[in-house]
């Protein structure tokens, strides 16, 4: 979730994420937040906008809050705020966040580590974004953001090229999915409801989660 400001000469989506747990940390907060905004500004994509070409770019900040409560995710109004659970563990070993435009989720520490694509992935969900419908896409070159893992791809973006698709090592490996302008395209901002310079983009979904356990 966050606010889509148009300055009269570009989109700019600000999000903040804050976030807590045992896993997280002040270090952490800024590396992920750095880490999406570098996926989603690499492409510097562009949008029709108001009938004109607009540049799109991503303003993202981490917080890191050890003292967070429960009211406080539950009672937040503010579009900026996404809050993330992070900790060693997860249920089936899967990060995710609460739906298609949503402000909150759970993330397994070691989904978000070596430049993994997982926060990126997960944000495209808060902000729109759901998985495409046809996860055959070989021939299609570098799959995008939103695509899950289990995606059948060309041989040079799976887990192990030498593998038969589907195969073990046969699909996709999330490190090798990328932003494309097409994914950013799909946010569709000229849907969006604007009040003056500033318009909402995803939802508030307001889950608290609690720590799994092994």
């Amino acid at each position: 979730m966050g606010i889509v400001e148009f300055t009269g000469s570009a989109l700019i989506l600000h999000a903040e994420f804050v976030l807590y747990g045992s896993a997280a940390s002040e270090t952490l907060a800024k590396e992920m937040a750095d880490d999406v905004a570098f996926h989603w500004n690499e492409p510097g994509a562009q949008v029709f906008f108001r009938s004109v070409i607009t540049p799109v770019q991503f303003n993202i900040k981490g917080v890191y809050a050890p003292q967070l409560v429960e009211e406080e995710v539950l009672s937040n109004t503010d579009a900026l705020r996404n809050f993330f659970r992070i900790e060693p563990f997860a249920n089936g070993n899967i990060s995710f966040v609460d739906g298609v435009n949503s402000n909150t989720g759970y993330f397994k520490l070691d989904n978000l580590l070596n430049r993994s694509t997982t926060a990126a992935h997960e944000f495209g969900h808060t902000i729109g974004l759901d998985h495409p419908a046809n996860l055959d896409i070989r021939g299609r070159g570098v799959p995008g953001i939103m695509y899950p893992r289990g995606t059948i791809v060309d041989p040079e973006f799976q887990y192990d090229p030498a593998a038969r698709p589907l195969a073990p090592g046969g699909t996709m490996d999330p490190h090798k999915r990328k932003v494309l302008e097409e994914d950013v395209q799909a946010l569709r901002f000229d849907k969006l409801q604007f009040t003056g310079s500033l318009a909402t983009i995803g939802a508030f979904s307001s889950v608290w989660h609690e720590a799994h356990r092994p």
